[in-house]
């Protein structure tokens, strides 16, 4: 470990609250880094107790508590909903006793959402930092994370040496709320790459052709892309375990055509692609990973579901 991260490891006391797939997967690379991660917490206290007994971390009984026990409290929840929620107005929130505290919020949730929590925890006190995901479950287990950073300067300094453990690269990119809006349109890109990709192999598919002779063709040409590296053998295959989920697409492309519409902009093209993930949550598929949108473009297994 580096020196930042032996001073870190010395006396720092880490929390994580959202305990799903990348949460859990943060904490433990953080237990491995040597820091305290001393309280985990979850709507699903299940899932807390779980990752808690595996790392050796409490499961407190109200955020308040969790907020006591930490100096940095990191969030992983689902959407803006869950995130104004733990950082409501009630005593048990984690606002309570936010005073000289360090909130680094990993969710991709609305930017304004993201602004309206620096708000709540900077009149308590405290201090808020975006620190967006553009990675996935894998990533948050090694540490090679990639973060968008928005916030004050002095929130991200603070936040950076326990960031680096977490991540291989990171950005700084502005004010609470820019990073939320970085991260909409990388996944805005991501699924309309995931959905276009998924139609050419679907139309590769009707028309006879060997999918791995397209997918090799298609790397070598304008026609490749991460997705295709990551997504394009899975959707041939039909191997869609999570580590994205199809309803997260959904949500995430929500948000970047919510932010286009306040813009006044007009995108086809991820309205299309919002479209079909919806209809992906529409017909039970939801919780497949984004690959699953193969299953709506490949003729027969879609024909198959009516």
């Amino acid at each position: 470990m580096s020196a930042n991260s032996d001073a870190l490891s010395a006396g720092l006391r880490v929390a994580v609250v959202g305990t799903g797939r990348m949460g859990a997967n943060m904490a433990r690379r953080l237990k491995d880094c040597g820091i305290q991660v001393v309280a985990v917490s979850d709507r699903d206290r299940a899932l807390a107790e779980g990752i808690a007994s595996e790392i050796g971390a409490l499961v407190p009984e109200t955020l308040s508590a969790v907020t006591a026990a930490a100096d940095v409290v990191i969030t992983v929840v689902s959407d803006d909903a869950a995130m104004l929620e733990i950082f409501g107005e009630s005593p048990e929130s984690l606002l309570e006793g936010a005073s000289g505290k360090l909130f680094v919020n990993c969710a991709t949730v609305s930017p304004a959402v993201h602004r309206e929590v620096e708000r709540r925890v900077e009149a308590r006190g405290g201090s808020s930092l975006e620190a967006s995901m553009a990675s996935s479950i894998v990533q948050a287990r090694e540490g090679t994370l990639y973060l968008m950073c928005a916030g004050r300067p002095e929130a991200y300094d603070r936040a950076k040496p326990l960031l680096g453990l977490l991540s291989s690269a990171m950005r700084y990119v502005g004010e609470a709320g820019r990073a939320g809006q970085v991260k909409a349109l990388v996944n805005m890109v991501m699924n309309m790459n995931t959905a276009a990709l998924a139609e050419g192999l679907g139309l590769a598919d009707a028309l006879g052709l060997n999918l791995g002779m397209v997918r090799e063709v298609f790397s070598q040409t304008g026609a490749s892309s991460r997705v295709l590296m990551t997504d394009g053998e899975d959707m041939e295959k039909r191997d869609h375990a999570c580590f994205f989920s199809a309803a997260h697409a959904a949500k995430d492309s929500g948000i970047a055509l919510s932010l286009a519409k306040e813009a006044g902009l007009d995108l086809p093209l991820a309205a299309a692609t919002l479209g079909q993930y919806s209809k992906m949550v529409d017909v039970g598929l939801g919780e497949l990973d984004k690959s699953g949108i193969a299953e709506l473009t490949f003729k027969a297994r879609f024909a198959a579901r009516r």
